[in-house]
């Protein structure tokens, strides 16, 4: 129960006020003029005011509301180190005890985890969804249970009542992390680049940690390098990268004894490798139409490096023009087919026959060049069936197809062969719209190849092969049967993809990943994996993925398109992840390889510290025990040694309200009329 005054007035208080000063005027007036009923005069006006205020007494019946006490829980992947998960179990029940014990308090626990997209310790944003659906007039305090890390005090909440941290780990607590200070996203295949990492210890340290450690390195999951390295010290690693596309490195520290977690021992870098610049040498045998078609291909690449050599006049040609009128400069034949043979990433000999030009010194060369892992692409003209052939050099060694002497002068339209359509050269590429009809040009020659072996990818005349393609030795080999690809540059009859076609087939004989016919790959966005098995053959077996965590799951890849299989899962957690179907192997990163939780592990109360001071809370260690809970007065420091303190909020529900007039106006005016009276009787007989 609850009585107060409150007033109706009969008119509107400026009114009221207004009299309230008359009454008094006239009352000390007439105390001025030494009138002895003055005091009467004033108790009739009293009388008159109490009548127009019209109080009455108003009481409440209330039903009192408990107090909340707010407990946050961290449950992040930090909090599962060590013995934090006791610590925070006997500290929810300890908390638990402790408010069931307080007169009309009752306990609120909310739990969170990590944040999506690895965003960490997300306790201010659990704490302003809690405030936001409880009524903060009951709430008497809150505790926050955590390790300290907590990743976004910026929104902190600002609050009218105590607010505690309880802080979990042991003093004697420490952990060592690998941190990459300084990684390029891009970098040059086979030019030595410079990474800058950090191994640190933090917390309490042990004496025997100190020294060198080995670091673990590896790319795309291959073979690992060991190397000793000094302790909190930044560190320049000298890397290499060995092909083009997405290589993955991952560094890697062995765990120490007694460290808290091993999660942010390894970190993870993805660097695409690119080409600095394409060396390529172009040599046509005579000038034709099409030799323009290939100079205008690798011209319009700007990281190409062309050298373009073209026989203009054969030895055995005496037409009497001077030699100083065909050619500016002699062509460094030795110095290119012997001496800098090597940088060249790709020789293409377009419509070339024997004519001692090149002695077969050099062309040895270049077949041991093709070995060694170079690449060779050979256009062939009408001269690949006759007796000067390249084939019948050295040469013919690394061909994938011997010629029958045979040349067919026919109007034919190209197309794709069935292994073609799953080869990535010439994958997608189709001679006929999906309404059937033909949309490429007809080509009119073609020399008559025997497949000795290679992969044909597409055929002429009576499906005869028109383009084979081999790998000898590290190397690579192509073999065009036909010197009639530049028509379709021209457009003749509509054309065709000429341009695709060859910078497919250049780039799949540079080794470009994405041109491989045997590829494991995998694309991660966010926990969702995508992985994608590229391959000639008809099915693949299942692709094993093994978890950061050392587990193992198998995935069945489907077949997408010719040639293409792909398979989802949901990745468990983040970190690398490694792929194997027995025959190709991949890696993947989901997430950081060590998640924002694992970037920094040792309980500190540095980051919840100025929330705490700000609303006279306390930060405590459960280590040295947990404190008494004790209730304080609103505004005072609720926080000491041993103890923390909730503010008592007293709050109600009103269940009903009853009035009762204190002054009715017909009494008010009755007392007044009797105080005149007596007024003037008084003073009369005076």
């Amino acid at each position: 129960m609850n009585g107060s005054i409150v007033f109706a007035p009969l008119l509107p208080w400026l009114v009221i006020w207004i009299a309230c000063a008359l009454a008094v005027v006239f009352t000390g007036w007439s105390l001025w003029r030494g009138q002895s009923g003055w005091w009467l005069r004033g108790l009739t006006a009293v009388a008159l005011l109490m009548a127009l205020a019209n109080p009455s007494l108003q009481i409440e019946e209330r039903s009192p509301l408990s107090d909340i006490v707010l407990l946050v829980v961290d449950d992040s992947a930090s909090q599962s180190l060590s013995d934090r998960p006791d610590q925070t179990e006997d500290a929810i029940a300890a908390v638990q005890a402790e408010v069931n014990a307080l007169p009309n308090t009752e306990l609120r626990i909310v739990r969170f985890e990590d944040g999506e997209d690895n965003s960490g310790s997300l306790m201010m944003a659990a704490l302003n969804q809690a405030l936001a659906e409880l009524p903060r007039a009951r709430i008497a305090g809150t505790m926050l249970l955590s390790d300290g890390q907590v990743h976004d005090m910026d929104f902190a909440p600002e609050v009218g009542f105590p607010i505690h941290a309880l802080l979990t780990g042991r003093q004697t607590d420490w952990d060592r992390r690998l941190i990459i200070k300084n990684a390029p996203a891009f970098a040059i295949i086979d030019e030595q680049l410079t990474l800058t990492l950090r191994i640190e210890d933090q917390g309490d340290v042990p004496l025997t940690a100190g020294g060198l450690v080995p670091l673990r390195i590896s790319v795309d999951g291959g073979e690992e390098q060991v190397v000793q390295v000094p302790l909190n010290r930044d560190m320049e690693v000298p890397v290499t990268l060995q092909h083009g596309g997405t290589n993955v490195l991952q560094f890697t520290v062995d765990a120490a004894e007694g460290e808290l977690t091993d999660r942010n021992n390894s970190a993870v870098v993805r660097i695409n490798g690119v080409r600095d610049r394409l060396n390529v040498l172009l040599v046509s045998g005579e000038p034709h139409a099409g030799e323009r078609t290939w100079r205008n291909l690798l011209k319009s690449d700007s990281s190409v490096d062309l050298v373009h050599f073209t026989i203009l006049r054969p030895p055995e040609k005496q037409d009497g023009v001077p030699v100083t009128e065909l050619s500016l400069i002699a062509f460094p034949t030795r110095e290119l087919f012997l001496e800098k043979i090597d940088e060249f990433d790709l020789i293409i000999f377009d419509r070339y026959k024997r004519r001692g030009i090149l002695p077969m010194l050099y062309l040895e060369n270049v077949r041991d060049y093709v070995e060694q892992g170079g690449a060779v692409l050979i256009a062939a003209g009408p001269d690949f069936a006759s007796a000067s052939s390249l084939y019948r050099s050295p040469l013919a060694a690394a061909m994938p197809a011997a010629p029958t002497a045979r040349v067919v002068e026919e109007a034919f339209r190209p197309e794709v062969t069935p292994l073609g359509e799953r080869h990535p050269v010439t994958q997608g590429l189709s001679a006929e719209t999906p309404d059937g009809e033909a949309n490429w040009g007809r080509w009119f020659r073609l020399v008559e190849l025997e497949a000795l072996g290679g992969q044909t990818v597409m055929s002429g005349v009576g499906d005869r092969p028109l383009l084979v393609l081999d790998r000898v030795g590290e190397g690579r080999v192509a073999l065009l049967a036909s010197d009639h690809a530049w028509l379709w540059s021209r457009g003749y009859e509509g054309g065709g993809p000429q341009l695709e076609l060859l910078r497919r087939l250049a780039h799949w004989m540079m080794k470009e990943p994405d041109l491989e016919e045997e590829a494991l790959t995998a694309l991660a966005e966010g926990q969702q994996v995508r992985v994608l098995r590229r391959t000639l053959e008809e099915a693949v077996p299942d692709v094993m993925v093994t978890a950061p965590d050392g587990s193992t799951f198998a995935v069945t890849p489907e077949e997408v398109s010719p040639g293409q299989f792909a398979a989802n899962f949901t990745a468990p957690g983040m970190g690398l992840y490694r792929l194997t179907d027995g025959i190709k192997e991949a890696v993947i990163v989901v997430g950081p390889a060590a998640p924002k939780e694992f970037e920094d592990t040792i309980a500190t109360t540095a980051m919840l510290e100025p929330l705490v001071a700000a609303q006279r809370g306390g930060a405590m260690v459960l280590e040295a025990g947990f404190p008494d809970i004790r209730r304080v007065r609103e505004g005072r420091v609720a926080a000491g040694r041993g103890w923390i303190g909730v503010t008592p909020r007293e709050a109600y529900v009103t269940q009903g309200i009853s009035l009762t007039a204190l002054a009715p106006a017909w009494l008010m005016l009755l007392i007044a009329a009797m105080l005149s009276v007596g007024a003037w009787l008084y003073e009369g007989r005076r």
